[in-house]
């Protein structure tokens, strides 16, 4: 029974150092072996692996390519023209070295996030305040992602503490004003639209003054014009008329004086309410009439 109790213990002992000793790493993992506090050694192949049991401890780090989301309590920030926006972000990151990671950042995964998100903000404030808010909406979105990704591997690889981490992609998925001033940007922006309106509005006002007044001015010139044309051929007509008047009262000039007398008397009758004062003895129309003939 001592030999069966001895051996029983003695595999007892062995199966206890066998699961303290050996460990397994994951192909998602890195596995870390710590002794006295210190790492001893970074296992990046996975399988089964072994340590020394109750004197070294072992830790993981996950190798995936991880995302960092901003979150929802993000202050806002200052853009170039001082426009108070908020924005939101993500950052696509993976460890690359565990023991700088473990060193300079620690030894989990929220730990890295934790630090990633302040250099990730701050690379963000700077950039923004170098951009007005068009610029980070459209013109150039993709160059401020690019600047930030560009700083921020350079503020974590850099210097005498490297993080081992690498930043594979930035990008922002959304740009706004901040809450308390969406109220005063709007009416800024309707205030903006109505004096674009008003300056259509007098622009279009002042051209059709200026239509309107080009219309008069080639108006008046035509009626000028039309009036010029109208007396000259007018005054040839009555060049035309006299030569003819001239030519047939010549004629017969006791006819012709009778003819112009009948005409001025009758525009002088011009209305009925007209009336002339004449003395038909001295008068040598009437006298004509008087003698029942026109004076040859």
């Amino acid at each position: 029974m001592n030999k069966l109790g001895s051996l029983a213990a003695v595999v007892v002992l062995a199966l206890v150092v066998f699961l303290t000793s050996a460990f397994v790493v994951d192909q998602r993992q890195f596995g870390l072996v710590y002794q006295f506090g210190q790492i001893q050694k970074v296992i990046s192949s996975p399988g089964l692996h072994w340590k020394v049991p109750f004197v070294q401890s072992v830790s993981h780090l996950d190798k995936r390519l991880l995302t960092l989301e901003s979150q929802d309590t993000e202050a806002p920030m200052l853009t170039a023209e001082k426009q108070r926006i908020v924005i939101d972000w993500y950052v696509r990151w993976r460890i690359t070295d565990p023991r700088a990671y473990v060193q300079n950042v620690g030894r989990t995964i929220v730990d890295g996030e934790l630090q990633l998100t302040r250099t990730v903000r701050n690379a963000f404030q700077e950039e923004i305040n170098r951009h007005t808010v068009k610029e980070l909406i459209s013109t150039k979105r993709d160059q401020v992602m690019a600047d930030v990704k560009r700083a921020v591997n350079a503020a974590i690889s850099q210097g005498q503490k490297p993080w081992g981490v690498e930043v594979v992609d930035v990008r922002m998925t959304r740009a706004d004003y901040a809450e308390s001033i969406i109220d005063s940007v709007y009416q800024r922006m309707a205030t903006d639209r109505e004096r674009v309106a008003n300056a259509l509005r007098s622009a279009g006002a002042a051209e059709g003054e200026k239509i309107r007044a080009d219309a008069d001015r080639q108006r008046e010139v035509l009626l000028a014009n039309a009036y010029r044309d109208a007396q000259k051929i007018k005054g040839e007509g009555d060049a035309a008329a006299n030569s003819v008047y001239a030519e047939v009262f010549g004629q017969d000039p006791q006819f012709a004086q009778f003819y112009r007398n009948l005409r001025a008397y009758t525009e002088s009758f011009d209305k009925k309410s007209d009336v002339m004062v004449i003395d038909p003895q001295s008068n040598e129309f009437f006298k004509a009439m008087r003698s029942g003939m026109a004076p040859r």
